[in-house]
Formats: structure tokens, sequence, C-alpha cells
């Protein structure tokens, strides 16, 4: 149940509510004080699920956070789909969209240091769920450039650069490594790769 559990495929309604009650308490707890605030059993006690529970929906808190990640990505993508962005080229259609994804996780920097930073912290039992984030990720990119269904092979490169050039440029300001400039820059520049 572990993997289709932290994915969320395949629930039944009672299971999939269990498990959007975890994802909504260890969102609540990474944006009040990050990573080292998401404590699996305070998780667990603010969902109302015994400790057990939780673990066999996400056996790490490297996997719980991950999947809070996705969940904040397919929000975006929703967006994304409800209001496409603007523009007569697809690089500045996604260097847009990027930068909005930005702005969005500085209004809650602590959740954004504590899903990074367990993007950064998961192995390969975590796989599954780091697939689910760049899938979401690259989908995001993908609608955003409105390039249609088939990106030719060249363009699917440049949509995995973008997407790695995000987590790359999010990590840089999280730890104080890049402006809020420098990261504007570095994705509009990455999204011009589109047109190449």
């Amino acid at each position: 149940m572990t993997t289709t559990a932290a994915l969320g495929a395949g629930l039944t309604p009672r299971q999939a509510e269990r498990r959007r009650r975890i994802l909504r308490a260890a969102t609540v707890l990474a944006a009040r004080g990050g990573y080292e605030a998401v404590q699996m059993r305070e998780v667990a006690e603010s969902a109302e699920v015994a400790l057990g529970t939780l673990y066999r929906y996400f056996p790490s808190k490297v996997h719980l956070l991950v999947a809070v990640m996705q969940e904040q990505l397919q929000h975006l993508h929703e967006q994304v789909r409800r209001h496409p962005p603007t523009g007569d080229d697809p690089a500045g259609r996604v260097a847009e969209t990027l930068t909005q994804a930005f702005h969005a996780l500085q209004r809650e920097p602590r959740l954004a240091e504590a899903m990074v930073r367990a993007l950064s912290f998961a192995d390969r039992s975590v796989g599954a769920e780091v697939d689910a984030v760049a899938a979401v990720t690259s989908a995001i990119v993908l609608d955003a450039a409105q390039l249609g269904p088939t990106p030719s092979p060249s363009q699917q490169a440049a949509l995995r650069v973008i997407a790695h050039t995000w987590h790359a440029t999010l990590l840089a300001w999280l730890s104080g490594r890049a402006s809020l400039g420098e990261v504007r820059g570095d994705l509009h520049t990455a999204a011009r790769l589109l047109v190449l």
C-alpha cells in the first residue's frame, strides 16, 4: 500500500480522505517551522490517524514531504490549465509560469524549504514519488509552453532542463546563494532553450 498511498492512486474514498488529512497536517507543520518542524508523531496527531497508519502511507518524513511537493505542484498545474499564460512565444510563457510558481513558494518559504530539502534527501526508496514530482513539473512546463500534445525530442530535452533549472534555482534561493533577480534570469535563460 505504501507506494500506492504515497502517490494517491487506487485508494478508496476513506483512504483518499485520510491521505489528504495527512498531507494537510504536514503542510501546516512545514509552513510553520520548515523541515525540522515536521515530526511524524505530530503529523499523525494533527491528521487524527494512528502513527502506524501514517507510516503505512508514508514510510518516512522524506516520502511525506515529497508527496506534499507533488500536491503543491498539482495545484499549480490546475491553475496553469485554468488560466494559461499569455504571450506570443513559448519561452516567455514558461518563464512567466515558473516565475509565478517561484513567487508562490516565496510566500511560504519554510514550506518551500521543507519540500526542497526532502527532494534533495530522497534516495531510491522515494523514486516513485520523485518521479511523480518530475512528471508534474514537466506537465506544468509543457502546458505553459503550449507546444501541443507531442513536443519534439529536442523540446522534450529542453523541458527536462527547464524543470531541473527550476528546482536548482529554488534550492539556490532557499540556501541564500541566489538573489531573486538571479533566479528570474536563470528561469528566463532556461526557458529560451525551447526555441533553439
